[in-house]
């Protein structure tokens, strides 16, 4: 194979430079470039096939046409080694080798993207999709404080965790549970990083420590509950009581209660003319759940949800956003005397703090849940029926509500020590929690 330079005249600008232009010879075939250099004619030295000393950077200059004749010889020795026949496309990549895309890895949080759109996918609900959004927003936030916006999966190591736990507890002055439940999501998504795509982490699972830590939770009492029913309040705050009523009589979440429609109501009886029930698929959970409407339940769906309500799709109770619920809820619990003090347990600065908060600054659309899981306990209905109008997929989460029912150990104790157990006295209705059997 033979390699020279030519000067292309024909291609003489107005500066007076012409192109360098580099031909090779082999087996009968002719290739021809550009070498992307250009210079006056009395620069070049043609039977050296070099740039002159008067041109300006000729050393660095020759040294590139050295580099390009052996990168063209070696290119040619190796077709012939692998037994190819030389072709202009073939020594052309000698030359001009063809652009290697290297993809770029996607960052942690886009990862984490990722796996929000695979959860989307496979049709996960909303509120759970919504809540790794949020825990991938919090992580966001901390690479970008931290200045580590384009850190790589296997670059979030034990120390950046550690770094992590510290800015939601110190920086964002979340709880002990708010804390477990962001980390328990950024573990599902690691879990998923790994053993479903394979992929390599910085630091091992099973040291990533997730703890849930029990909290009492808030429920109004029988005596709560009546003084809630008979307070006089203004229109503006009567749908809102009576929202929360139902959903204490019935254990609806605030996001089912927000979506009932007409589909939702059913007759028993084979005329239809028998008890009602609503029956619904659950937004948070998915489960199918059935729930019998007790005497206070049905007057408070009877009052808004008319029969023409009822038939034209609308929503059967006039349910606000959660925000404004919540807000006039504390208004309407503490008009209705319900301001005891509640003992509430955080942790600051690593040492736990025990304060006491009047009742009604605790109460939210979510405390009705609560109210009827302590409420249809007390009235002797079985964990296991409360766990299905309730749709715990798990006894355990049920269980838990046993636990704060502390009437019942009362009742226990005072029926080992003093003889019968009383009846207790802070009861609204018998009919307030029955259950249609399954």
């Amino acid at each position: 194979m033979k390699v020279v330079f030519e000067l292309r005249h024909d291609k003489q600008d107005k500066a007076g430079t012409v192109p360098v232009y580099v031909s090779a010879y082999f087996d009968g075939l002719r290739w021809r470039c550009s070498t992307k250099e250009r210079c006056e004619p009395r620069q070049w030295n043609e039977k050296e096939q070099e740039f002159r000393r008067s041109f300006p950077g000729f050393t660095s200059a020759n040294l590139g046409l050295q580099a390009l004749v052996r990168r063209l010889e070696d290119k040619y020795r190796e077709l012939r080694t692998a037994n190819v026949a030389p072709s202009v496309a073939l020594m052309r990549e000698a030359v001009n080798p063809a652009a290697v895309v290297v993809k770029e890895e996607p960052t942690l949080v886009a990862r984490f993207t990722e796996f929000r759109d695979v959860l989307a996918g496979r049709g996960y609900a909303f509120h759970t999709f919504r809540h790794y959004k949020t825990a991938c927003n919090h992580l966001e936030t901390f690479l970008e404080k931290t200045r580590r916006n384009g850190l790589l999966l296997a670059g979030y190591t034990s120390a950046v965790h550690d770094d992590y736990v510290s800015h939601l507890r110190a920086g964002c002055g979340l709880s002990a549970n708010g804390v477990y439940t962001l980390l328990k999501d950024l573990k599902t998504f690691l879990r998923h990083a790994q053993d479903e795509r394979g992929l390599t982490l910085g630091l091992e699972l099973k040291r990533l420590e997730v703890k849930y830590t029990d909290q009492a939770k808030t429920y109004l009492t029988g005596a709560d509950l009546a003084a809630l029913v008979a307070v006089k309040l203004s229109k503006t705050l009567e749908p809102a009581r009576d929202v929360f009523l139902f959903c204490c009589y019935t254990g609806l979440r605030y996001s089912d209660v927000a979506a009932l429609h007409a589909g939702n109501l059913h007759l028993l009886g084979a005329n239809g003319d028998g008890d009602r029930v609503l029956r619904l698929i659950q937004t948070k959970t998915r489960a199918t759940v059935s729930i019998y409407l007790s005497r206070l339940a049905a007057e408070i769906l009877d009052r808004y949800a008319t029969p023409e309500r009822q038939f034209d799709g609308a929503r059967l109770l006039p349910v606000l956003a959660n925000q404004p619920m919540n807000r006039y809820l504390k208004k309407i619990t503490q008009l209705a005397g319900s301001s005891r003090p509640v003992e509430v347990v955080s942790t600051a600065g690593g040492q736990v703090v025990k304060t006491a908060v009047p009742l009604h600054e605790l109460v939210t659309m979510h405390t009705a849940r609560h109210t009827f899981a302590v409420q249809s306990l007390l009235r002797g209905m079985p964990v296991t029926v409360l766990q299905r109008v309730m749709g715990h997929a798990k006894i355990q989460n049920t269980m838990r509500y046993a636990q704060v029912v502390e009437e019942l150990q009362h009742q226990a104790m005072r029926a080992a020590w003093d003889g019968p157990a009383r009846p207790a006295s802070e009861t609204l209705d018998g009919a307030v929690c029955t259950v249609m059997a399954a």
